[in-house]
């Protein structure tokens, strides 16, 4: 159908097209936008008595004209994508989120984690089970070279010791079965301090640390256990780490609420803490004081439209910052069986528990019927994996005719379980948004095309 087949929006004074199936961007005018209203691709000969008095069989001729071309170079009213056989075959594991602690130092108000026991005992995970962990990757990932291992938590800094010796064991087996391993760790940054610093950056390991923004919106959603705000600490301690690493290999990553609805004013202000990659997420609940409704839509699109400004702005400028959710490529996107699929939980990534469980997703530990296996049997409910595995987007009920489907591959699986249990049925307020973003990114990047000109 037309819908889903194009998206054509209005932003920051653009006419934009978007060819949905092939990626392709197209600024266009007046007269194509109105023409666009009718036109399908295939009925051209039907325009000038459909466009009767709005416009003149040479005008529409003239843009008709331009739209069979980009429909001849295949960047208008593509083919669409099909499901690729990948999405029938046995599982790759390609990357692990190891859970190093189910134990953590702050008590954030919006943790999914359960203040990071997952609904269970605070416990760590011994190296054991992270050695074991490294060999289920290995013998799982089969030819694949590169793999992913994410250190989670909790708080996976209260298990350093754990993490050191993962990294150990990790790099030596790769080195012994021609893999590479790249490790990335996510900290609150409570106990960041230099020598633990100076080990991140000595074996390259990337990190994610977390900070929500202003002090007062931080403090407000991550006390300590004993309830005093934790920016004060963190941030001089995310100072230190960024700077040492000349501001590359890590995300500052934060989460924003119905209580910061002008979370761009959060990203601007770790911005202008000199912190250049950054990303924020919507926070994710159901009746808490700080999930949102739809009643907070227009103030939250008025908030991305505003530092969409500004991040353009602060690019021509001279002094720009990546900015996660801004991050389109309109010329090389993703493969198509990570347009159709994304993140791959349950098939291609795991975690595991402290105990060494598998289960699809960091955010389905402690849910006992999502157990998949263990490290050391591994993937016995391989049933559940390929459930996973074909809940791709023409498998989800509103996905085939969204437009913005081959962007966010379907949204979140643990959220279209949360709020729906339903793997097939996405989480509404995050197709939502992810859409007004991706509008914003979008006319970002068209724009800064066009200037490149």
């Amino acid at each position: 159908m037309l819908q889903g087949r194009i998206h054509k929006f209005q932003k920051d004074g653009l006419r934009i097209l978007l060819d949905v199936p092939s990626g392709a961007v197209h600024i266009i005018d007046k007269t194509a936008w109105d023409i666009l209203d009718y036109y399908d691709g295939s009925n051209g000969d039907e325009l000038t008595t459909l466009m009767a008095g709005q416009y003149s069989a040479e005008e529409i001729n003239e843009v008709l004209s331009e739209l069979l071309e980009l429909q001849h170079k295949g960047v208008l009213f593509s083919n669409e994508a099909k499901p690729v056989e990948v999405f029938e075959s046995p599982a790759i594991v390609k990357s692990l989120c190891l859970h190093i602690s189910h134990d953590c130092n702050l008590r954030c108000g919006y943790c999914f984690a359960g203040s990071g026991n997952f609904g269970g005992d605070r416990t760590l995970m011994s190296k054991e089970v992270g050695r074991q962990a490294i060999d289920f990757l290995i013998a799982n990932s089969q030819g694949r070279r590169n793999s992913e291992i994410d250190f989670f938590g909790g708080e996976p800094l209260m298990n350093f010791d754990t993490v050191k010796e993962v990294v150990d064991y990790g790099n030596q087996q790769a080195a012994l079965h021609n893999k590479e391993f790249k490790f990335t760790l996510t900290t609150n940054a409570i106990l960041l301090d230099d020598a633990i610093i100076a080990y991140l950056n000595d074996n390259n390991i990337s990190v994610v640390l977390s900070l929500d923004g202003r002090e007062h919106v931080h403090d407000n959603m991550r006390p300590t256990c004993g309830g005093s705000g934790s920016y004060a600490v963190v941030q001089p301690r995310i100072s230190r780490l960024v700077e040492s690493r000349q501001n590359q290999g890590y995300y500052v990553r934060g989460t924003f609420t119905k209580l910061n609805l002008d979370f761009d004013a959060d990203v601007l202000h770790m911005a202008d803490l000199g912190y250049n990659q950054l990303s924020v997420e919507p926070v994710v609940g159901v009746d808490e004081t700080y999930a949102f409704s739809e009643t907070d839509l227009p103030e939250l699109y008025a908030a991305y439209d505003r530092l969409a400004e500004v991040y353009l702005t602060r690019r021509r400028e001279g002094r720009g910052f990546n900015f996660f959710h801004f991050n389109v490529d309109l010329n090389n996107g993703p493969c198509v069986a990570k347009r159709l699929a994304g993140c791959g939980a349950g098939h291609e990534y795991f975690a595991v528990t402290p105990a060494g469980d598998l289960y699809p997703c960091h955010q389905f530990v402690g849910q006992e019927e999502f157990k998949m296996g263990d490290v050391w049997q591994g993937m016995v409910n391989r049933d559940l994996s390929m459930q996973f595995r074909r809940t791709h987007i023409f498998n989800k009920q509103e996905c085939p005719e969204c437009w913005a489907r081959y962007y966010c591959s379907g949204g979140c699986h643990a959220n279209a379980m949360a709020f729906n249990r339903d793997l097939a049925k996405p989480y509404q307020m995050g197709c939502a948004l992810q859409k007004y973003r991706l509008e914003c990114a979008i006319m970002i990047q068209a724009k800064l095309a066009l200037e490149a000109i």
